[in-house]
């Protein structure tokens, strides 16, 4: 079958990568197993099998339906969109161990999504194995004072613990992509277990307003929200790529919408 410019399909097909992909990921008697965009089966192969284990495939395009089906009898098959579903309503109260080969389209807003489902749902996802765009991955790994640094830094590594385990080349998929991917393992963390969901959705309009003026000092990129700078300790003439996880709890915590 043809990848599908509209899904963004890239199969991976080096037996080498999907081997260490496997390995990594590990799956165990007990396990509840999540895979995105199983595609032509490849990654499952290597991951379907083991004993007890839960199966779940997430794939958007009707066309593999029929062969994954045939493949793998014991794969429980939900033809949606990843971005579109209810995880609870396929998961339930189960932990989860997720794991897929992402289109490079659908990315952020999945990573999004799934930070949003692991602050509503504690406790549900184990774990995550994913393979992104390596530009991507990098933003998701950044810290305070580097390039990468934005949005999807913060929101993401407020859930999450972050690995970056490998490289991935772009001969090993077909179609080749043009750019370089890599494999990532994310974990839930309890780092920021006392943060709110309320507070959490305004460090997210926090970072959304700073992030899209990032040239600007903060205390002019922040000018919706009344801050008072001083009896915070926050440097307001700092630029968002500075402020830390911690500054901007801090500031979410504190800023009030201004009215004028």
């Amino acid at each position: 079958m043809k990848a599908r410019k509209r899904f963004g399909q890239h199969f991976l097909t080096d037996e080498g990568v999907l081997a260490r992909i496997a390995d990594a990921v590990g799956v165990e008697e007990g396990d509840v197993v999540l895979e995105i965009g199983p595609g032509q089966g490849a990654l499952t192969e290597l991951l379907y099998g083991v004993p007890s284990v839960r199966y779940v495939g997430v794939e958007i395009d009707r066309d593999f339906i029929p062969h994954l089906a045939a493949r793998f009898p014991e794969l429980e098959l939900v033809n949606e969109d990843i971005l579109r579903i209810d995880l609870n309503g396929i998961l339930q109260t189960e932990r989860a161990r997720l794991v897929g080969n992402l289109p490079y389209n659908i990315s952020s807003l999945l990573l999004l999504k799934l930070a949003e489902w692991v602050r509503d749902t504690p406790g549900v996802m184990q774990d995550s194995h994913f393979m992104v765009q390596r530009e991507l991955a990098a933003r998701m790994c950044a810290i305070p004072g580097n390039k990468d640094w934005g949005r999807l830094s913060v929101m993401v590594q407020l859930m999450f613990d972050i690995e970056y385990l490998f490289d991935v080349a772009p001969e090993s998929f077909n179609p080749p992509p043009k750019v370089w991917s890599g494999v990532i393992r994310l974990r839930p963390t309890a780092r920021w277990q006392d943060v709110t969901s309320d507070t959490i959705r305004k460090i997210d309009d926090v970072c959304k307003r700073a992030f899209s003026g990032r040239r600007k000092k903060l205390s002019n990129a922040l000018k919706h929200f009344e801050i008072d700078w001083d009896g915070l300790g926050i440097d307001g003439t700092k630029r968002a790529d500075d402020v830390s996880i911690a500054e901007f709890v801090t500031l979410a915590n504190n800023a009030v919408i201004n009215p004028n």
